[in-house]
C-alpha cells in the first residue's frame, strides 16, 4: 500500500499550517498529511488547486502542477505529460478548477500518479462534492 493510499491522502499533501477539513491531528507522519478517509484527501487536493488559481492566479495544468509537484521533487515534465495524456487536456489550457466535469478527471490521474494505482472514481467524485464549489 503506497503511503498516499496508508494517510488517506492520495495527493501525498506535505504537511503545513494551512489545515484541511477532515484532517487527522496530530499526524503519525512526520512529513504528510493524513485525513480521516480518502474522500477528505480529495477534497483537499481540490481546495489546493483551487487556491492556486485564485491567490496565484495559476491557470492552466502546467503551472500548477509545476507548483503542486516541482522539480525539486518530482519530474514536472513528465507528471504534466501524464495527465494531460489520461484526461485530453492540453498543458496550457486553461482551466476551470470549480468545474466538476474537468477537475475529477484531472484529480483522479494525479492520484494515480501519486499512489501507482487508478483512483476509486466514487471517493474523488464525493471529495469534489465535499468541496462546496
Amino acid at each position: 500500500m503506497s503511503r498516499g493510499i496508508a494517510n488517506c491522502n492520495p495527493g501525498n499533501i506535505r504537511r503545513s499550517r494551512v489545515r484541511y477539513k477532515g484532517e487527522c491531528h496530530p499526524s503519525t507522519d512526520e512529513s504528510f498529511k493524513q485525513f480521516e478517509a480518502m474522500e477528505w484527501g480529495y477534497r483537499a487536493i481540490f481546495i489546493l488547486l483551487d487556491t492556486y488559481r485564485v491567490r496565484y492566479g495559476l491557470r492552466t495544468l502546467s503551472e500548477m502542477i509545476a507548483r503542486y509537484a516541482p522539480p525539486s521533487e518530482n519530474h514536472t515534465a513528465l507528471y504534466i505529460d501524464t495527465v494531460c495524456d489520461m484526461t485530453g487536456i492540453r498543458p496550457d489550457e486553461r482551466i476551470d478548477t470549480r468545474s466538476r466535469r474537468v477537475m475529477v478527471p484531472i484529480v483522479a490521474a494525479m492520484s494515480r500518479i501519486e499512489n501507482g494505482c487508478a483512483a476509486r472514481r466514487s471517493e474523488v467524485e464525493h471529495g469534489f462534492d465535499l468541496t462546496g464549489f
